[in-house]
C-alpha cells in the first residue's frame, strides 16, 4: 500500500492515459522466421514454453491492471495459426460442438477440445497457467476473494476434478459473414480460474473484415465502458473470466468484465480459447 492506496504488483501511480495500451512482448516481423526456425528445432510444444517463460510477465501484468487486459503479439507463427484453424475439421479431436444461434448467445459455432488435448494446446495451457496464477492471486488477494491458485496447473485441475467439473475447456470458434458473440462470461462451474487468453488464428482485412474482439466493464453506479481490442494474426489477448480489482477513491473495487465479438462482415474468422479451469 502507498500513500493509502493498494499497489498493483510494485508499478509507479498511474495517470488517466489519452492513448490506447500499447502491446506487451512485441514480436518484430524481422524475427518471425527466427521464432518459426526455433519452434521447428526443439519442437512446437517445447517452443511454446520457452516463448512463454521468456515474455515480459511484470509488463504483462501492470497492462491488465491498468487496462483489463493484456495483448502478446505473434504467439503463434502464421503456419502455426494455419495449421491449428484446419484442426476445426478434424471432428476426433472435440468432445461437443455448439451452434451459437440455438442458445442465443449468437451467431457462428464453438467446439470444445476433449482430453488428451493437441500438444501446442496442452503447451500453451499449461506454461501460461504458471504465471496467470500469480496476477490472479495478487487480484484475488486485492478483492478480498478467498480463492488462492496453486503454482502448478495439474494441481488446479485436480481440484476443479475433484468438485465434479472434469470436462476440458479450450475450444476453438469458428465465424462466417454475420456471426458474431454476444458478451459473455466463461464460468463452468464453482471453480473459476480468473484470467483466460485468446489467439487469433485468422488475419484481419485478408481472411475476414469486421470480428473485432470487445470487452466491457461495469464498474459500480457507473455505466459500462467498452474497449475494442485490436489483434493480428497469432497474437493473444490475455483478459479476465468475470472480475478484476480497480483503484477507487476509497479504496480497490471489483469490476465486472465480459467479452464478446462484434458482427463479422465478411470472410471466416478461426480463434483459439484457453480456459483453465474445467466445466461440470
Amino acid at each position: 500500500m502507498k500513500n493509502g492506496e493498494f499497489d498493483f504488483g510494485g508499478a509507479a501511480e498511474r495517470k488517466p492515459r489519452k492513448t490506447p495500451p500499447v502491446s506487451v512482448a512485441p514480436a518484430p516481423e524481422a524475427n518471425a522466421l527466427a521464432l518459426a526456425n526455433a519452434r521447428k528445432a526443439v519442437g512446437a510444444a517445447a517452443g511454446i514454453a520457452v516463448h512463454v517463460a521468456g515474455l515480459d510477465w511484470q509488463a504483462i501484468a501492470d497492462e491488465l491492471n491498468a487496462h483489463g487486459y493484456a495483448i502478446v503479439p505473434g504467439m503463434l507463427t502464421a503456419d502455426e495459426c494455419i495449421a491449428m484453424a484446419a484442426q476445426y475439421r478434424q471432428a476426433s479431436l472435440f468432445r461437443s460442438r455448439v451452434v451459437m444461434s440455438q442458445h442465443g448467445f449468437g451467431s457462428g459455432e464453438y467446439q470444445y477440445f476433449r482430453y488428451p488435448l493437441p500438444s501446442m494446446i496442452s503447451a500453451l495451457r499449461q506454461s501460461l497457467y504458471g504465471p496467470l496464477a500469480d496476477i490472479a492471486n495478487r487480484w484475488h488477494e486485492l478483492m478480498d476473494m478467498e480463492a488462492r491458485f496453486p503454482p502448478d496447473h495439474a494441481d488446479f485441475l485436480a481440484r476443479c476434478h475433484a468438485a465434479g467439473q472434469q470436462r476440458p475447456t479450450p475450444l476453438m470458434l469458428q465465424y462466417a459473414a454475420g456471426d458474431y458473440n454476444c458478451l459473455h462470461q466463461d464460468l463452468y462451474g464453482e471453480h473459476v480460474f480468473p484470467l483466460q487468453a485468446a489467439i487469433l488464428l485468422s488475419q484481419p482485412g485478408k481472411d475476414f473484415e469486421g470480428g473485432e474482439f470487445v470487452l466491457t466493464e461495469q464498474r459500480p453506479r457507473m455505466q459500462s465502458r467498452v474497449e475494442v481490442v485490436p489483434l493480428k494474426r497469432g497474437d493473444m489477448v490475455i483478459f479476465p473470466v468475470n472480475h478484476r480489482p480497480a483503484q477507487g477513491a476509497r479504496g480497490v473495487y471489483r469490476v465486472a468484465m465480459r467479452h464478446g465479438v462484434s458482427r463479422l462482415r465478411s470472410g471466416s474468422r478461426h480463434t483459439l480459447g484457453l480456459i483453465f479451469h474445467d466445466a461440470t
